[in-house]
């Protein structure tokens, strides 16, 4: 089955960056658009970015857009989201995932299948 698998994440004080990485098991993350989406405590699960598989088009939510850069190195089979200028509404924990489609959705939907990792908590706080 697919599987996922996140890291990078850690508390940070605001203001600070943390970069995470999102890995696969086979050719997942190379051949199709990947997303990273967030939730934090009381909320539902929201898209933040999304890269496509070949690496022409990088969307972002609206509350990232300018600080998070999404990107990928299909030789490591990795992607990863960098994340600059934290600020505490980023707290939650965050995952990666794929809608198995070469191009983003440009709503950012949440996938509603299981393939996901365990997640990558990020916590900004003083």
């Amino acid at each position: 089955q697919v599987q996922l698998v996140e890291s990078g994440g850690g508390l940070v004080q605001p203001g600070g960056s943390l970069r995470l990485s999102c890995t696969a098991s086979g050719s997942i993350l190379r051949r199709y658009a990947i997303g990273w989406y967030r939730q934090a405590p009381g909320r539902e699960r929201e898209g933040i970015s999304c890269i496509s598989a070949d690496d022409d088009e990088t969307i972002y939510g609206e509350s990232v857009k300018g600080r998070f850069t999404i990107s990928r190195d299909n030789d490591k089979n990795m992607v990863y989201l960098q994340m600059n200028n934290l600020e505490p509404e980023d707290t939650a924990v965050y995952y990666c995932s794929t809608l198995f489609t070469l191009i983003c959705n440009s709503a950012m939907v949440v996938p509603q299948h299981n393939y996901w990792g365990q997640g990558t908590q990020v916590t900004v706080s003083s």
